[in-house]
């Protein structure tokens, strides 16, 4: 199993740890891309700071975060796991889970992103500030840039398992699954279900949204859970407890849409 995850905006402060290695990220088939981009991206922030602040999408408040960009090849690194924070990973919670479900989580978590095209929780980085809707002056927007070097490690990554895309749509722009994989892709997204005058209103509601995502990965780690494919995941968020209504693809090479229903979030 495959989880493609969507990074988190705001992130923790760079580690202790040694400086960024990029050689030794995961996906090494999206180093020069990578290259690419940090090259661009520190210098566009060493050089012009209120230009790197506009092209970031930076408000007045966030000029500070446009110095992490600057100091992305000497500042200390930690697991890109630690380094996400938010809604989504505070649900998640990483840091308790065994060390059965840990090792899953390594194994299985895939963050995009704007800058490292993605990444699993165990590699280190540095805290960055570059979402995958930045357009680099130089490169162009991240989301249309990342598709060819994507689109060349994804299937490969992705094996002959099942893939759960929990990615905003942002993200979804850099890898689009295709063919045999996306037969194999569940693309979820949470729905809030609230009664309105005696009728069922469903809305996206991000906090909801993120905050379901997170539980749902964490039950899968912590009971170990590997499905084989969509139609068995269905049944195993079931089993978990999840309200989940499914809609298998009627096309050849289309992924399956999975609804999650919720009410509240405890």
């Amino acid at each position: 199993m495959l989880v493609l995850l969507p990074p988190s905006e705001g992130k923790a402060a760079s580690g202790r740890g040694a400086p960024l290695k990029a050689e030794s990220l995961s996906l090494p088939g999206l180093a020069a891309a990578r290259e690419a981009i940090l090259e661009e991206l520190t210098e566009l922030c060493i050089a012009d700071e209120e230009k790197a602040r506009d092209v970031l999408g930076l408000s007045e408040g966030l000029r500070g975060e446009i110095a992490k960009n600057v100091e992305l090849r000497t500042a200390g690194t930690r697991p890109a796991g630690e380094i996400y924070t938010g809604v989504l990973y505070d649900a998640l919670d990483l840091a308790s889970l065994d060390t059965a479900a840990r090792r899953l989580a390594n194994k299985s978590l895939l963050v995009f992103s704007g800058l490292w095209g993605a990444v699993r929780v165990g590699d280190r980085i540095p805290s960055y500030r570059c979402s995958m809707g930045v357009k680099l002056p130089g490169l162009g927007a991240l989301g249309t840039y990342w598709r060819a070097p994507m689109a060349e490690v994804m299937p490969e990554a992705a094996g002959e398992g099942l893939v759960l895309d929990l990615r905003s749509s942002a993200y979804t722009a850099a890898w689009k699954p295709k063919g045999a994989v996306a037969e194999r892709t569940a693309s979820v997204r949470v729905l809030q279900s609230q009664m309105v005058n005696g009728v069922e209103k469903r809305s996206v509601v991000s906090h909801f949204n993120k905050a379901t995502k997170g539980r749902m990965v964490r039950e899968l780690l912590m009971t170990g859970a590997r499905p084989k494919g969509p139609a068995e995941l269905v049944d195993v968020l079931r089993q978990l407890g999840f309200v989940v209504e499914a809609q298998a693809p009627e096309l050849a090479g289309r992924a399956w849409a999975l609804d999650v229903v919720v009410t509240e979030i405890h």
